[in-house]
């Protein structure tokens, strides 16, 4: 039996002794497994940009509005938002028993309402929202402060500004936290300056609910409803619930619960940032999928590429394969030799893959600003794929040139 270095030292001087042939089989293996990375961190770093979206919305956030399809067909549209002051309190007192961590109203201008400063004006997306707003969404403050609860029950006319909001209509040469803006004539004193955040993918493929993070402009929710022709009246609620996995559940108790409490008949509607997480995993999953698969065929056409020069190998290597069972050589000696042939060309094409993969993630990293990196586990997972695939596209060689019979292979030409 040889010893593993000697069976090493002949598989390296046989590929070595048909160097074209070995660099075309080490290419298609590269290609494959380089495929495979692209799609792997490319998928990796797709995950992370929505999900970092997604995340400026409150990823444990539901939403619980009017139905306005609640009228009879036939019958007038019943006026009213459908939630008012007191269900906001009465779903405070039970948020505990509820599920919820936090909740915030959400009004928004009931006509358009003009922004501006002196001669600078805006079209922003205002809207109106209680003082856990900020937190729920996940927003960060540059400077100032954000609503207190004193700035909702008084009515403060304040405000918090996106930064284009705060770049198109404030002046640059004082202090944006303290100037004042006006909205539909009334003045609102700036008392905060929102941080950018990013929503640009969503908005992209029109999912991002018509909103620019970065174009938005926030006011007491009580102050908005006042200066329209429903002071009390709240159009829709977000929930931050205790639990990620039960805001379906929250979403109907509070449904339920608004139910009872307005029984002429009003229906109410509900979402969760769960059901578009659920969506949006099983889109990202099935294009993964189909890449992977698409990029697996790279890798298939790599593995024949192995089998095929293998069995050439044998073919022309016959009256060796005779001369070495000639000699002693047992089937597991020649069957190691060409298994160690085609496990060296799968790993050396398996190692350019990835250097190739990796390198062309950084750079892409470096372009756009994704997090594209190839994490160690799919590293070392497809460099295990590539091994594998070298050791089953050699075996069937290596299973023909280890049964070979020694008499009949010496008198091959």
């Amino acid at each position: 039996m040889s010893a593993p270095a000697d069976t090493l030292t002949q598989a390296l001087r046989a590929l070595a002794a048909h160097r074209l042939r070995t660099a075309l089989s080490v290419l298609g293996i590269t290609i494959g497994i380089a495929a495979v990375m692209a799609v792997v961190t490319i998928g990796k770093g797709g995950n992370y940009l929505v999900f970092s979206e997604l995340e400026t919305f409150g990823l444990n956030s539901a939403w619980v509005y009017r139905d306005r399809n609640d009228t009879p067909p036939g019958e007038p549209q019943r006026e009213g938002s459908g939630i008012d002051a007191a269900d906001v309190t009465a779903i405070q007192a039970r948020a505990a028993r509820l599920g919820i961590r936090r909740l915030t109203p959400l009004v928004y201008p009931d006509r358009n309402m003009s922004i501006a400063q002196g001669n600078r004006r805006v079209d922003a997306d205002l809207s109106g929202v209680g003082a856990a707003h900020v937190d729920i969404v996940n927003d960060e403050l540059v400077a100032g402060r954000g609503f207190h609860a004193v700035d909702i029950t008084a009515r403060h006319a304040v405000a918090l500004l996106a930064p284009d909001v705060a770049a198109d209509l404030l002046d640059p040469q004082q202090p944006g936290v303290g100037q004042d803006i006006r909205i539909d004539g009334r003045r609102f004193r700036v008392i905060g300056l929102l941080a950018p955040k990013s929503r640009d993918f969503l908005s992209s493929i029109g999912s991002a609910g018509g909103q620019s993070a970065n174009d938005r402009l926030l006011v007491p929710w009580t102050t908005l409803a006042s200066m329209g022709g429903e002071p009390d009246g709240v159009d829709s609620l977000q929930l931050e619930v205790v639990d990620f996995g039960s805001a379906q559940r929250v979403t109907d108790r509070v449904r339920s619960l608004l139910k009872r409490r307005h029984p002429q008949g009003l229906e109410y509607g509900g979402e969760t940032m769960a059901s578009y997480i659920a969506t949006t995993d099983r889109i990202l999953g099935g294009v993964a999928i189909i890449g992977t698969v698409a990029a697996s065929i790279s890798l298939l056409v790599g593995g024949m590429g192995i089998m095929n020069m293998m069995g050439t190998a044998v073919l022309e290597r016959t009256r060796e394969i005779g001369v070495r069972k000639a000699i002693g050589a047992t089937e597991r000696d020649i069957m190691a030799q060409f298994l160690v042939e085609a496990a060296l060309i799968s790993v050396a094409g398996g190692l350019l893959g990835l250097l190739i993969g990796t390198a062309a993630s950084v750079v892409l990293a470096a372009v756009t600003g994704f997090p594209l990196v190839p994490s160690p586990v799919a590293i070392l997972a497809a460099l295990a794929v590539s091994v594998l695939v070298g050791l089953l596209s050699g075996w069937l060689p290596a299973r023909r040139a280890a049964r070979m019979h020694p008499v009949e292979a010496l008198r091959a030409d």
